[in-house]
C-alpha cells in the first residue's frame, strides 16, 4: 500500500476546492455542526477544484473557437487545447494513443455509443471489420445483476433488436459475484460481456484482468463500466485488457456533460458510428457518406469543448496527487466507514465486509427505517448522502429491498465527515425508535 495523505495535505487539498474551502471557513467560524455540510455523495457527483473551474472558464473567456473547423490561429489554439485534453485522459487511463479516447456526453452516452454501434453493424451499416460484432438468435450477451441501469438497458435494447439472448450473473447474498460465477456463465455463445469495475451500490471491485482472460477464452468482447474506479484507484485499461470502457467527468472532479469511451484500435476501427453529421465524415454525396477514422468518426457535431478542457485539468489534478495516494487515503476512510457501521445493530452493510474488495463507498439498509426517512434525518444533521435505488433496481430487488442509503468518499473527505455519518445513523435509530437491542 502506498503512503496516504497527511491531515495537512488533506486540508490543503480541501482549500483548493471552493466548495470545501467555504465549508471549512464555516466550521472555523464556529457554525453549528448541522449547518456545516459533510459531503459524502461523490459517487453521484464530485466537487471541482479551482484549477478545473479556471481551466474551463479561461478557455471560454480567452480561447473559445470552433474546434477542427477552419484554419485560423484561434481555431488552431482551441483545437490544440481540445486534443491536448484527449492526450491527458489517454495517459491517465493507460491508453496507448489519444485516438483511443472518444468524447461522449457522459458514461451512459458512451455505453450507448457501443451498443448502438453494434446495432448499426447488424443493420447493414457496418464498416471494415464490423463482422466481429455480428449478433443474432443463438448468441448471448452477458452482464451481471449488479449493473447500473446504464450498463443494463442499452444491452436489453440491443438483444431485442438483434434477437440475441441477454443473460446475467446473479448476485450473492451480499450483492457481489465471483470469478467462478463468471466462469460458469461464459460459454461459446457469449459474444459480449459487460460489467462494472466497481459497483456503485456495494463498492465491490471486480477482478477485471481475470474476467477479460475468461472472456477472451470464449471469444467475447468485454465492455467495462469504469465510472466508480477511474476517480478512485489507478486504472490502466491497456493492462486490464478490456476492449471498451466508459467513465464520466463529473465523478472525477471534472465538469458535467462530458464522458469518455475508451476502445482498443481494432474495436474502434470496426465499430460503426451511431450518430452521424458534420466533422465525422471525409466525403458526402447525395447518395452516401464516408467516415473519418476514430475517434472523430464518433464525434459528429459541435463538441463540449470547454468541458473537455476542464476534464483534462481534472486528470492532471489527480495525477499531481498520485492515484496510488488517492487510493490509499480513500481506503483508510472506507475502513473507518465499514468499522463504524459494523458497530451499529440493525444496520445492514451491502457488499463485502472485507474492505480490500471495496472502493470509495458504503450503502446500508437500516432495519425498520425507510431510506428516504433516513436521508431526510441525515440531511437535517448536515450529512449529505444519496438515498434510493442508485439506478440499480435489479440489484436492490435481489437484496430484498427497494432502496438504500449510500455514503461515498473522495480524496477530500475527512475522518470527521465519516464519524458524523456513523453518529447520524445511530441518531436516526434513536429518533425513530428503531434501535435493535443486544
Amino acid at each position: 500500500m502506498h503512503a496516504s495523505l497527511s491531515p495537512v495535505e488533506v486540508a490543503g487539498l480541501r482549500a483548493a476546492f471552493p466548495y470545501f474551502a467555504a465549508i471549512d471557513e464555516q466550521a472555523a467560524a464556529g457554525a453549528a455542526t448541522a449547518l456545516v455540510p459533510a459531503y459524502l455523495d461523490s459517487a453521484a457527483t464530485s466537487q471541482r477544484p479551482l484549477v478545473v473551474l479556471d481551466a474551463e472558464r479561461s478557455f471560454l473567456e480567452r480561447s473559445n473557437a470552433a474546434v477542427h473547423r477552419g484554419t485560423s490561429g484561434a481555431v488552431g489554439a482551441a483545437t490544440g487545447a481540445f486534443e491536448g485534453a484527449r492526450a491527458a485522459i489517454a495517459e491517465f487511463v493507460g491508453a496507448a494513443a489519444p485516438e483511443q479516447i472518444v468524447w461522449a456526453e457522459n458514461a451512459t452516452d458512451a455505453l450507448n455509443l457501443v451498443t448502438l454501434g453494434i446495432g448499426e453493424a447488424n443493420s447493414g451499416n457496418g464498416v471494415a471489420g464490423s463482422e466481429r460484432f455480428a449478433l443474432g438468435a443463438g448468441d448471448e450477451i452477458l452482464i451481471t445483476e449488479a449493473e447500473h441501469h446504464a450498463n443494463l438497458i442499452p444491452w436489453q435494447r440491443l438483444a431485442t433488436k438483434t434477437g440475441a439472448t441477454l443473460k446475467y450473473i446473479p448476485v450473492r447474498e451480499d450483492g457481489t459475484w465471483t470469478l467462478d460465477d463468471a466462469r460458469a456463465a461464459l460459454n461459446a455463445k457469449t459474444r459480449f460481456f459487460a460489467f462494472a469495475h466497481v459497483s456503485n451500490v456495494t463498492g465491490f471491485v471486480a477482478p477485471v484482468a481475470e474476467l477479460v482472460e475468461l472472456a477472451r477464452g470464449v471469444g467475447a468482447v468485454t465492455v467495462l463500466d469504469a465510472c466508480q474506479s477511474v476517480p478512485h484507484i489507478p486504472v490502466n485499461f491497456a493492462e486490464l485488457g478490456v476492449d471498451f470502457a466508459a467513465f464520466s467527468g463529473h465523478k472525477m472532479l471534472g465538469p458535467n456533460g462530458i464522458g469518455v469511451l475508451y476502445g482498443t484500435p481494432d474495436m474502434l476501427n470496426a465499430l460503426p458510428a451511431a450518430r452521424t453529421g458534420g466533422s465525422a465524415i471525409t466525403k458526402v454525396t447525395m447518395e452516401g457518406a464516408e467516415f473519418m477514422p476514430p475517434p472523430l468518426r464518433f464525434e459528429a457535431g459541435t463538441q463540449p469543448v470547454s468541458q473537455v478542457v476542464g476534464l483534462g485539468a481534472a486528470a492532471q489534478f489527480l495525477t499531481d496527487i498520485g492515484m496510488d495516494r488517492v487510493a490509499a487515503r480513500e481506503y483508510e476512510l472506507v475502513e473507518r466507514l465499514v468499522a463504524g457501521i459494523a458497530e451499529l445493530r440493525g444496520v445492514r452493510l451491502l457488499g463485502p465486509a472485507d474492505t480490500s474488495q471495496r472502493v470509495a463507498l458504503t450503502a446500508v439498509s437500516v432495519e425498520g427505517l425507510h431510506a428516504h426517512d433516513l436521508g431526510q434525518f441525515l440531511d437535517e444533521q448536515g450529512v449529505l448522502v444519496r438515498v434510493g435505488h442508485h439506478c440499480a433496481q435489479p440489484l436492490h430487488r435481489a437484496l430484498g429491498m427497494a432502496s438504500s442509503t449510500r455514503a461515498s468518499v473522495h480524496v477530500t473527505s475527512t475522518e470527521d465527515e465519516v464519524d458524523r455519518f456513523i453518529a447520524a445513523l445511530r441518531g436516526a435509530q434513536q429518533y425513530f425508535g428503531t434501535e435493535v437491542s443486544a
